[in-house]
């Protein structure tokens, strides 16, 4: 069995192009809570509201690293599902705005260069740039992300 692909072959991922995500996830204070314990991360400022009510936030922040997971999740159905080889890295990774249980977190991406893969002729190596947005449209997370995808396979039975 074979999983369908959703994803856009490395030819349909021009510089420039732009994809609005059609999910859009809400984030509960049970997402913070899990993935910052299961993370191992202690941080009072995730877990411990009353901590969190005396800082500037006033409320505990959602782990940035399950911001970040979730942004490059919300982009997989219409990016790189069934399409990519590998993540190849992450760089410019940038929260300039908190998240909050209760948020609505929506995604659009940008291609923000192509190349064909020196190494593999069957692949090429896309930079996408990640924007994140709350219910307000206020920009939360921005990151640029590399992933090494497949070219579209060649049409079944054509002439050789």
């Amino acid at each position: 069995m074979t999983t369908p692909v959703l994803g856009r072959w490395f030819e349909e991922l021009e510089a420039g192009t732009v994809v609005a995500h059609a999910i859009r996830r809400t984030v509960t204070e049970t997402d913070n809570v899990l993935f910052t314990t299961m993370t191992m991360n202690p941080a009072p400022m995730h877990l411990d509201a009353d901590y969190a009510s005396r800082t500037e936030f006033g409320k505990p922040l959602v782990n940035s690293m399950f911001t970040i997971a979730l942004v490059v999740g919300l982009s997989v159905p219409e990016l790189t599902h069934g399409t990519i080889v590998a993540q190849l890295g992450m760089t410019d990774v940038a929260f300039p705005a908190p998240v909050f249980a209760g948020d609505t977190i929506r995604v659009e991406s940008e291609v923000v260069e192509a190349r064909a893969s020196r190494s593999r002729p069957g692949a090429g190596v896309v930079v996408f740039e990640h924007r994140a947005f709350n219910q307000r449209d206020e920009l939360v997370c921005r990151a640029r992300r590399t992933g090494l995808m497949y070219r579209r396979p060649a049409a079944q039975g054509s002439a050789q």
